[in-house]
């Protein structure tokens, strides 16, 4: 499957999985609760095999770049009336 569209589908995830983790781990620090999103983002991109087919040459500064996508996400839901419900 083209990559791009394997990682925009990942990242259309972002919401649902950060709402999901945030009822789960609901008591967990920030750092925790990113970690497990990104687990779980990670697996539905394929990560690794991108790194082995090459289409991830840089996997920590993807790995990087994918927590700040969360982090804004995150901003952008707590900003939001999802966070007042």
């Amino acid at each position: 499957m083209n990559f791009l569209k394997l990682f925009l589908r990942g990242i259309g995830l972002l919401p649902g999985v950060i709402q999901s983790v945030e009822a789960m781990f609901g008591a967990k620090s920030g750092e925790q609760k990113k970690h497990a999103v990104l687990s779980i983002v990670t697996t539905a991109i394929n990560i690794v095999d991108a790194v082995e087919q090459k289409q991830i040459v840089d996997a920590d500064g993807f790995s990087a770049g994918l927590g700040s996508i969360v982090d804004g996400v995150v901003a952008c839901l707590n900003a939001s009336m999802w966070h007042k419900g």
